[in-house]
């Protein structure tokens, strides 16, 4: 329906004689424009698109003929105008509109090919304020939300991969249908309302304002998938333009398209590792529904993934495995031994894609570096009705003031297992604890509603390990033990020792700190309070 209250339905299909262009990515711009001139069609255009369609020898008016008025401030001011905007928005079918235009000398626009000045391009660049400003669009986004708002006469072009599609409607007769008018005008305030997120979040960020009245999320379809978390379930991947390294921004070297999961899964993965840079030394984290089940550090990249895979084999079975630094043959053969879902790493040597090809299912990312841990971001979760938004968990054990609490002190290998259960446990689902000795997981505890079971759960899987791997104990004999948040009650930390470890690391902050303190210097057990928890629900 054009306009409901006066009784005009929508034309099935509309001729298109006059076509305005005016883009900021000229892709595919010039052989559109040929095709469009070719069918007879008027072209209109402004400042920098006038100007490159001129030099391609086409056929082209500008849009100050029309607006009788000139491109003003830099070109602030060229198309917001009553002859661009009456053309857009003119009713056809409307006696009174059709009156209006030919008492005011309006031409109807009837094909509106429009992109917008690269505002996310700009910021992704880490350009200044003033830049940034000024590469925000005005009359790009009034012409297509007013071509948009028209779509019943109207049909706007924001997308070049939509070109060949408009070609195609257009070849028979140089009309087009209303349900590609219809596509394009979603598609169109789709993009208009992803456009003012990314400018109205960016402003919020520079401003320091934490909670903005409104909130909006914008992102771009990277692929549909063929289902979601379940198979009834429908799912797509949009990508938001952050230029953060991971599974959003890397490339597929290999392996069939990724799962709803998978890239749930691998994302958990890469942030994992990323807690360990690679000055440091090799790391890998192998995870399963987005826990992990083995993360170690190693003298090469194969002892790194060894160790991580001694911790629990069994889960690790169709896993995601995450590497912090190049993958290089040697580390793949051993990989490839296991069925794993992806493989994800910074960069891939051409030794280990040779390895790799051999299992076609294998899907294999390339990143090109690791994310920052440190880097301020945001988080975002839907509930019904809504949607929770967070910084991103940020805070890294290195930089906090670690206290000891108990009268022994930890020793200084105590010290560095601490350290990195209380990395691992960052990325454990709550309730979390992780035994750790020597650089690697010596068991993972998850998701219990009870931090006792998780202790417990914890060392059981370390009791496994032993059985497999044909060690006389399990690694929780002499290891540390972190817990994601304080420890309520003496028992957790009591389930801890019974495991075997000798250092405990937890945020404190109980009513009954106390108590734990004092079972642990009851049991000669070294303890430190970080201060800070990592819930991770």
């Amino acid at each position: 329906m054009a306009v409901q209250s006066k009784n005009i339905p929508a034309p099935d299909r509309v001729k298109v004689r006059t076509a305005l262009i005016s883009v900021s990515d000229k892709s595919g711009i010039a052989d559109l424009a040929r095709a469009l001139a070719g069918l007879g069609i008027r072209i209109l255009s402004t400042g920098g698109t006038f100007k490159a369609l001129s030099a391609e020898g086409i056929a082209v008016t500008d849009v100050s003929d029309i607006t009788g008025f000139p491109e003003i401030m830099d070109g602030r001011v060229k198309t917001l105008h009553p002859n661009v905007h009456g053309g857009l928005l003119a009713i056809r079918d409307d006696a009174e509109h059709v009156a209006a235009m030919e008492r005011h000398g309006i031409s109807g626009i009837d094909l509106a090919i429009i992109n917008l000045y690269p505002f996310e391009e700009v910021r992704a660049r880490g350009e200044n304020y003033a830049q940034s400003v000024e590469n925000i669009d005005i009359g790009g986004p009034a012409m297509i939300r007013a071509s948009a708002k028209n779509h019943a006469y109207v049909t706007i072009m924001t997308d070049p991969a939509d070109y060949a599609e408009l070609v195609g409607e257009l070849k028979g007769d140089g009309t087009v249908g209303y349900p590609f008018r219809q596509r394009m005008a979603q598609k169109a305030f789709a993009r208009t309302a992803a456009y003012d997120a990314a400018i109205s979040n960016w402003l919020a960020e520079d401003l320091s304002i934490d909670a903005p009245r409104h909130r909006s999320i914008g992102g771009v379809l990277r692929e549909e998938m063929r289902y979601g978390e379940n198979p009834h379930q429908k799912a797509a991947f949009y990508v938001t333009g952050e230029t953060r390294p991971g599974v959003a921004n890397a490339t597929l070297l290999q392996g069939k398209q990724l799962s709803y999961n998978n890239i749930n899964d691998t994302d958990a993965a890469f942030e994992l590792v990323a807690e360990f840079p690679k000055n440091a030394g090799a790391a890998c984290a192998i995870i399963k529904h987005a826990n992990p089940c083995g993360v170690a550090t190693g003298a090469t990249l194969k002892d790194a993934y060894l160790k991580a895979l001694a911790c629990d084999s069994t889960s690790a079975f169709g896993g995601i495995i995450a590497l912090n630094s190049l993958l290089d043959g040697v580390t793949a053969s051993e990989i490839v031994k296991l069925f794993t879902e992806v493989i994800i790493a910074p960069e891939v040597s051409d030794e280990a894609k040779a390895i790799i090809a051999a299992k076609p299912n294998l899907r294999l990312l390339v990143t090109g570096g690791l994310p920052d841990p440190r880097t301020a971001g945001l988080t975002m979760r839907t509930v019904s009705g809504g949607f929770l938004v967070q910084t991103r968990d940020n805070t890294m054990v290195e930089d906090l003031d670690l206290k000891v609490v108990t009268s022994r002190a930890p020793t200084a290998q105590e010290l560095d297992d601490m350290k990195f259960a209380f990395k691992v446990a960052k990325h454990v689902k709550s309730n979390a604890v992780v035994y750790a000795k020597d650089g690697q997981t010596a068991g993972i505890g998850a998701g219990q509603m009870s931090r006792v079971d998780s202790a417990r759960i914890a060392a059981i899987k370390a009791e496994d390990a032993a059985k497999t791997n044909g060690w006389a104990q399990p690694m929780t004999k002499g290891s540390a033990a972190a817990s994601e948040a304080f420890l309520p009650f003496a028992d957790g930390l009591l389930s801890m020792i019974a495991a075997g470890a000798t250092s405990v690391i937890q945020p404190g902050g109980s009513m009954r700190d106390q108590e734990v303190i004092d079972a642990a210097n009851a049991n000669g057990v070294a303890m430190v309070f970080t201060g800070s928890r990592h819930f991770r629900h």
